[in-house]
């Protein structure tokens, strides 16, 4: 097998990668090179990422967006801000690529391969471990997590019509609810234009939220909202949802638009308001406007919080792969 494996930057790589990506069985906003640029500027350091191209017989069949580190090697990321990894492998090319990544891993030093957060449909699940194996390697797999969506339906009676009855009956009675108090007001943020400043009320609502979202946002991770919905907002793809009460902002939802499918990234409400359902009502909204919008998967992402129950999302299985010599 003639295989060719070339390191690049970012730069190098962008129109290669996008074009790999497009037509890749995973095929998600974590794994464009915007993405992974962005976090990389801001948390990469000094050291330079393992991007790596294959070919094989003169052919592209896939990209290792890669980094290394004290023997390990893992994808680009860590999974505090990616929800998903894996390897840009375009359908039809799967086995030239892991036969190829299998070689390029033998001629390599490393102590072990992490791939954390591969959804449950990756190729590399099922293509990687037995290609381990065989090379006596250890290759463990477990469930790492779970990333709730669901398929929209072409409108909102039907989306409510499919939800449990006691689901429905919360969800009527809540909107009902908060809808009666006066003051009530809505508003969504796109432009780029604007989009630092409505950064603001967001971060500043997650702040005031319980203390695992307030802890979360150090100074490093707030420079990474700032640059990574800078550029999403130019590209077309942010939604930034808040309700306000009598001018007060007391909850924000975060959500990207990739392809046909929303993912709502982060949220955060006001405490005090917690008795109206605000998070939860603001969150149905952001999925109402997913609906009228015709896009086809909402995507709650990583983690199994209630909220994402009560509002219909199926469980996704999302799993680690570890590989040892």
């Amino acid at each position: 097998m003639s295989v060719q494996v070339t390191p690049h930057t970012f730069l190098t790589l962008e129109k290669e990668w996008e074009e790999l990506l497009s037509s890749a069985t995973v095929n998600s906003l974590f794994l464009t090179p915007y993405w992974q640029r962005i976090w990389w500027e801001a948390f990469g350091g000094e050291d330079q990422p393992l991007l790596l191209a294959f070919q094989d017989q003169g052919e592209p069949v896939g990209i290792a967006p890669m980094m290394r580190q004290d023997g390990v090697l893992s994808f680009l990321g860590e999974t505090d801000l990616f929800d998903y990894h894996d390897f840009i492998v375009p359908q039809g090319r799967e086995t030239a690529f892991y036969r190829c990544l299998t070689e390029y891993l033998t001629s390599e030093e490393w102590r072990t391969v992490r791939l954390d957060s591969l959804p449950e449909e990756s190729p590399t699940l099922t293509h990687l471990p037995d290609l381990a194996r065989a090379q006596g390697w250890t290759c463990l797999v477990e469930q790492e997590d779970v990333a709730p969506g669901l398929y929209l339906p072409g409108d909102w009676d039907s989306y409510v019509g499919g939800l449990s009855k006691k689901d429905r009956h919360e969800l009527r009675r809540k909107l009902r609810r908060l809808d009666g108090v006066e003051g009530i007001s809505h508003r969504v943020c796109s432009d780029p234009e604007t989009i630092q400043g409505c950064l603001d009320d967001f971060l500043d609502l997650m702040g005031r939220s319980k203390g695992e979202k307030r802890d979360f946002l150090t100074p490093e991770r707030q420079a990474f909202f700032r640059s990574i919905t800078e550029d999403l907002a130019a590209r077309g793809m942010l939604r930034l949802y808040f309700t306000a009460i009598n001018g007060n902002q007391v909850a924000a939802t975060l959500c990207f638009d990739y392809h046909d499918q929303r993912l709502l990234y982060n949220s955060g409400f006001d405490p005090e308001y917690a008795s109206l359902s605000v998070g939860l009502l603001l969150n149905a909204r952001s999925l109402e406007d997913a609906i009228d919008g015709r896009m086809r998967y909402f995507d709650f992402l990583r983690g199994d919080e209630p909220y994402k129950y009560h509002l219909g999302g199926l469980d996704r299985r999302i799993y680690r792969m570890v590989i040892t010599r």
